[in-house]
């Protein structure tokens, strides 16, 4: 299965996320936080760069993985616990602490669950359904959890050097919220653009 629609608009996106990438890089808050913020951006690149001809996504995947590197890139910039967008959110419902790194989590369970049900409705015998919505799930709380080991190893490797990576301001149970962030995420994802993925998806030939 292919999908036949012009590039214009990918071209598009990555020039964007392109830009918005040099930006980031500008000074940023911290530029080892920055590299390991930044990387899954350069690394999807990688990935859906060369694949683009015999793999091509839909419209809306692209669209939706374009959202999920600027948030990266932001982050990356400030790091999570400053993003300045957190601070007026937390001033305007006086919150506890800057919550910009929950919103990345949700985003970082919405958007790779489109990616995975695109990928398992593609290329396997897995059609919409129950099934679907738990295997879908699974894969975006197993990456959830490899990215929260990935930031364990990075605390005992780098020390208190990671701890702005590790964004927990101080929260104990900061883990356990990211990955409850992503598993919402990822059912809201599903829940509220399955129909519209699946319309998508049936103009492809």
């Amino acid at each position: 299965m292919t999908y036949e629609r012009s590039a214009t608009e990918p071209l598009i996106l990555l020039a964007l996320t392109s830009a918005a990438l040099v930006v980031s890089g500008i000074a940023p808050h911290d530029r080892t936080t920055w590299y390991l913020e930044v990387a899954p951006v350069v690394i999807g690149a990688a990935i859906l760069i060369p694949t683009y001809r015999r793999f091509p996504l839909t419209p809306l995947l692209y669209r939706l993985i374009f959202v999920h590197a600027l948030v990266l890139i932001l982050g990356g910039h400030y790091t999570y616990a400053r993003v300045p967008v957190g601070f007026w959110v937390q001033d305007l419902f006086d919150l506890a602490r800057n919550h910009y790194d929950r919103f990345a989590h949700f985003v970082q369970g919405f958007v790779p669950a489109l990616l995975a049900r695109e990928v398992l409705l593609r290329k396997t015998p897995v059609r919409p359904g129950g099934w679907l919505f738990l295997f879908v799930v699974s894969v975006c709380l197993a990456f959830s959890a490899t990215y929260e080991m990935l930031e364990w190893a990075s605390a005992v490797l780098g020390g208190s050097a990671a701890e702005d990576f590790l964004g927990t301001q101080g929260d104990v149970w900061d883990t356990q919220w990211d990955m409850f962030m992503a598993l919402l995420g990822a059912i809201v994802g599903l829940l509220t653009l399955s129909k519209v993925h699946d319309r998508e998806l049936a103009r492809a030939v």
